[in-house]
C-alpha cells in the first residue's frame, strides 16, 4: 500500500521509492552476522527466540515512525530544496536499513529455528505451514487496509493522508508484536549443551572460518546464483504491482491494497499443494521448475489483462501468480533447508537469506527504474507500456533462473561441504 501512495498519491519518482525500499535488503549480509551470532552466543541457554524477541520489538517501532518521514519526504520534495531533499531521502534510506537489521535479526535464527526442531522428512511440511500462516497474515492484513482507507479513495492530500495511515500503523505494529512474543513463547527448550557450564566444550566456527566454508563448495555458488535469480524474478514487480492497478485499470486505493489479498490467497493454496501434494509426488526440484514457468506465464498474462484492461482479469492471474509463487517458494525454501549443515544451521540461514535479500533490493531499486525507463520509453502518458516493460523482463530473468536450478545437486553439496566442515573444525581446535 505504502508503495502505491508514494507512486501514485504523493507522486514520488519510482526509482526513489524502489531504492528507499532496497535499503531494508542491502543490509542482507547482516543476516550472516545474526545467523552466526544465533549458533555461538546463546541467551539464558536459548539460541534463537531470544534474537527473535528483540527483533520484532525493532521492527515494530521502526514501522510506526515510517510514516511521518515518508509524508516529510513528501514535503521536501513539494518544496524542491535540494537540502530538505537530500535530508529526508538519507532519513528515509537509513530508516528502511534500520528496518532490514531488524528483520534480519528476527528471522534468521526464525529458520534456523526449523532446521533445529524438524528432520529433513518433516521439513517440507513444516515450511509450508510456516508460510500459509504467513500468507494469511499479508490477506488478513491487506483486507483490513482495505477496510480502513476506503474513506480515501481518490484523495491524494497528505494531511489527509497521513493521520489515518499512522493510526493504522500503530494498531497494526502492536498486533504484531505481541502475536510475535504469544507465537515463540516456550517453542524452544533450553539446551543443557548451551548453558553457561558446558559452553566451553561447544565448537563453533567464526565469520572468517564461516566464509572459507562457504567458498568451499561450488554447489553453493550456484544455489546462491538460483535464489538470486528467483527471487529477483518473482520481486521485481513488487514496488510497482499496485500503481499498476491504479494507474491502467483506474482502481482506487482500497481496491490496489486487495491484489496483495488475492495473490496471497493464491500463494496460500500453491504453499498447501506444493508442501502436502506436489513436492511429495515430483520432487523438490521438478516442483521448483514447475512454480517457475507457472510464474512466468502469469507474468505474459499480467500483461495481457493490462491490455484489455480487465479488472476482473488483474485479479484472477494474480491469484493464479500466486499459486505459482506458493509452489515455487515451498519448493525453494525446503531445497535451501536441505542445503544447510546442521552443525552451522544459522550461519548456512543467514548466506542463504543472504541471497534472497540481495536480490529483493535489486527486484525493488531496479523494478523502480525500469518502470521510470519504461514511461521514458513510451512516453508518460503510455502507462501499460511502461509497466509491461518491467514485467517482459521479469519473465527473461525467471526463467534464466530456472537453468541454473538444473545444476544444483544436494549430494554434490553434502559431499562437498561436509568435508571442508572437518577441515575448518579441526583447524580451530589446532588453533
Amino acid at each position: 500500500m505504502l508503495n502505491r501512495i508514494m507512486i501514485t498519491e504523493l507522486a514520488f519518482p519510482a526509482i526513489l521509492v524502489g531504492g528507499g525500499l532496497a535499503f531494508e535488503q542491502l543490509v542482507a549480509p547482516s543476516r550472516v552476522l545474526f545467523g552466526n551470532i544465533s549458533d555461538s552466543w546463546p541467551i539464558k541457554g536459548r539460541k534463537r527466540t531470544p534474537y527473535i524477541y528483540l527483533g520484532s520489538a525493532a521492527f515494530c517501532f521502526l514501522a510506526v515512525l515510517s510514516i511521518p518521514i515518508i509524508f516529510l519526504t513528501e514535503k521536501a520534495l513539494a518544496q524542491g530544496s535540494f537540502a530538505a531533499i537530500s535530508a529526508s531521502v538519507i532519513c528515509l534510506c537509513s530508516l528502511f536499513a534500520l528496518y532490514g537489521l531488524a528483520i534480519s535479526m528476527s528471522t534468521t535464527p526464525y529458520l534456523a529455528l526449523v532446521i533445529d526442531l524438524t528432520d529433513e522428512k518433516e521439513r517440507p511440511k513444516a515450511v509450508g505451514i510456516i508460510w500459509c500462516m504467513l500468507t494469511i497474515g499479508i490477506i488478513v492484513g491487506a483486507i483490513a487496509i482495505s477496510i480502513t482507507t476506503k474513506s480515501l479513495d481518490g484523495i491524494t492530500d497528505p494531511a489527509l493522508l497521513q493521520p489515518t495511515l499512522q493510526q493504522f500503523m500503530l494498531r497494526v505494529s502492536t498486533i504484531i508484536f505481541i502475536i510475535s512474543i504469544i507465537s515463540c513463547w516456550g517453542i524452544e527448550p533450553k539446551s543443557k549443551s548451551l548453558t553457561k557450564g558446558s559452553n566451553k566444550h561447544r565448537q563453533e566456527i567464526g565469520l572468517k572460518s564461516a566464509w572459507s566454508l562457504i567458498r568451499s563448495s561450488k554447489q553453493i555458488f550456484i544455489f546462491f546464483a538460483f535464489l538470486i535469480f528467483y527471487t529477483l524474478g518473482l520481486f521485481l514487480q513488487d514496488p510497482i504491482l499496485e500503481s499498476f492497478g491504479g494507474e491502467v485499470f483506474n482502481l482506487p486505493i482500497s481496491q490496489t491494497t486487495l491484489l496483495n489479498a488475492f495473490w496471497g490467497i493464491g500463494t496460500l493454496i500453491g504453499l498447501l499443494i506444493g508442501g502436502l501434494l506436489i513436492i511429495p509426488s515430483i520432487g523438490k526440484f521438478s516442483a521448483a521448475k514447475l512454480g517457475c514457468w507457472l510464474i512466468a506465464i502469469s507474468l505474459g498474462l499480467l500483461v495481457i489483462s493490462g491490455a484489455l484492461e480487465n479488472s476482473n482479469l488483474l485479479f484472477l492471474v494474480l491469484f493464479i501468480f500466486g499459486v505459482a509463487a506458493g509452489i515455487a517458494t515451498n519448493s525453494a525454501l525446503s531445497l535451501m533447508l536441505d542445503l544447510t549443515l546442521p552443525e552451522v544451521a544459522g550461519t548456512f540461514v543467514g548466506v542463504w537469506g543472504l541471497a534472497q535479500a540481495l536480490s529483493r533490493a535489486m527486484g525493488k531499486l531496479i523494478g523502480g527504474g525500469l518502470l521510470d525507463l519504461g514511461r521514458i520509453i513510451g512516453g508518460n502518458d503510455n502507462s501499460l507500456f511502461a509497466f509491461s516493460f518491467v514485467f517482459s523482463i521479469e519473465i527473461i530473468i525467471i526463467i534464466i533462473s530456472i537453468f541454473i536450478l538444473n545444476k544444483v545437486s544436494i549430494s554434490k553439496f553434502k559431499n562437498e561441504t561436509s568435508a571442508k566442515m572437518s577441515e575448518i573444525l579441526m583447524s580451530d581446535l589446532d588453533n
